[in-house]
């Protein structure tokens, strides 16, 4: 079957030169909540490189929703910077998307200025902190923000947005049973655990329209724990997604603070992501990861195209353009991956490797394979510092961690 990894896509009202995305992979490559010169250089390297759309990740709607002091904040001063991005993305042949969301209860009052919200309250191990749950008027006001985020990206000259409603963030949390113990009519029953998303959804959709953006969603197709959202749910999700009239959607698992490695796969390189924590701040977290770090993060069995066959289910269940995510590290599951019927694939850990790998798989053939071993290195230390590949570090990197990643890369290096 001839392959159709290199031919042009639509996702709504953009075409792509190519069925290739960058996945909204947090970066962390920002100063002060807004674009620096190190996001610039390597989104425009992974356009030269061959991509047809790459995706800055994570910018939240509001100050509520960050998590990180490199995190993007979607406000007026951050469209200069962000258009002279966009422009020379373009300039380089390829597409630019944003992903636009909010943490929910995954942040801290000194990151996010106040006490975090979420969907119900509690109190929050991931940060930790305590939580307060969003009010009704809380809720019309994100909705409005969320559009507001959607009009600054198209100021900031994106061709598409990106909602993310997966992963365990706010709307998620909002979906999610494991996090959604309301009493009112955003809580219970799925219906109503909808209702925040599909307000989110519609408003943003009209706006897209009207402005002429592309609209994607990433959502779950399963939370992957007991007490999480379960397939059947996830793709009532969909189908409603699908009903609102979204562009594409992007099929995913896991949630952040309850099964992160479902998200990423592999294991969590423990040593990588407690070296760089500050231990001014997070001496606590340091001290918890050295003496428990497999317990709270246990690994999960990383394989090339891991969501694939959950993927499949959704593809024969739904008609909307689907773009698959997990583990596209080679032409060959690429191609196996296009031809199951899915409109495009995205992927990150490849390109944080290698910001030329889609030019490679241009040149190359059915064999093309990216060099990444999967020890998951730039993830431990996208927590505290920039996601980088250990291939790509100037900096020295300490034996220890040298171990750690020559031990991880031969776990999961072939596979």
């Amino acid at each position: 079957m001839e392959s159709k990894l290199f031919t042009p896509v639509k996702i709504g009202p953009v075409e792509l030169r190519n069925r290739t995305i960058r996945s909204a992979a947090f970066e962390n490559m920002c100063v002060a909540n807004g674009p620096s010169q190190k996001l610039f250089d390597y989104h425009t390297a992974v356009a030269r490189g061959g991509i047809g759309m790459t995706t800055v990740a994570y910018a939240s709607i509001n100050q509520s929703g960050l998590s990180f002091e490199g995190q993007l904040w979607m406000r007026e001063e951050a469209v200069e910077e962000l258009r002279r991005l966009t422009d020379a993305i373009h300039a380089a042949g390829a597409k630019a998307s944003i992903q636009v969301g909010h943490c929910g209860n995954m942040t801290h009052r000194r990151t996010c200025g106040q006490m975090p919200l979420g969907a119900s309250g509690g109190f929050n191990l991931y940060s930790p902190t305590f939580v307060r749950a969003m009010t009704v008027a809380q809720i019309d006001q994100f909705v409005e923000d969320f559009v507001q985020a959607v009009r600054l990206v198209k100021k900031s000259g994106f061709d598409c947005v990106e909602l993310h409603c997966g992963h365990g963030y706010l709307l998620s949390q909002f979906l999610s049973p494991y996090t959604n113990h309301r009493k009112d009519e955003y809580g219970g029953s799925l219906e109503n655990r909808m209702r925040f998303m599909v307000r989110v959804v519609t408003a943003v959709r009209q706006e897209c329209t009207e402005l002429g953006l592309g609209l994607v969603v990433k959502v779950n197709m399963y939370d992957g724990f007991k007490g999480g959202m379960k397939q059947d749910e996830c793709l009532q999700v969909c189908k409603r997604l699908e009903e609102i009239g979204v562009d594409a959607l992007i099929l995913t698992a896991g949630f952040v603070s309850k099964a992160p490695m479902e998200v990423m796969r592999g294991n969590m390189p423990l040593k990588t992501l407690a070296y760089y924590m500050d231990m001014k701040r997070l001496w606590w977290l340091k001290a918890g990861i050295h003496c428990g770090g497999w317990l709270m993060i246990p690994p999960v069995p990383y394989k090339e195209g891991y969501f694939l066959e959950e993927a499949k289910k959704f593809r024969a269940e739904l008609k909307l353009p689907l773009i698959y995510v997990g583990g596209c590290c080679s032409r060959k599951i690429i191609d196996e991956v296009l031809n199951a019927g899915f409109d495009a694939v995205q992927m990150a850990r490849a390109l944080v490797h290698d910001t030329d790998f889609v030019n490679k798989l241009r040149e190359g053939d059915e064999n093309t394979v990216s060099g990444c071993k999967h020890s998951n290195y730039c993830i431990g230390r996208m927590y505290s510092t920039d996601m980088k590949c250990h291939c790509q570090c100037e900096d020295e990197i300490p034996v220890k961690l040298r171990k750690e990643i020559e031990k991880l890369e031969a776990k999961w290096g072939g596979r």
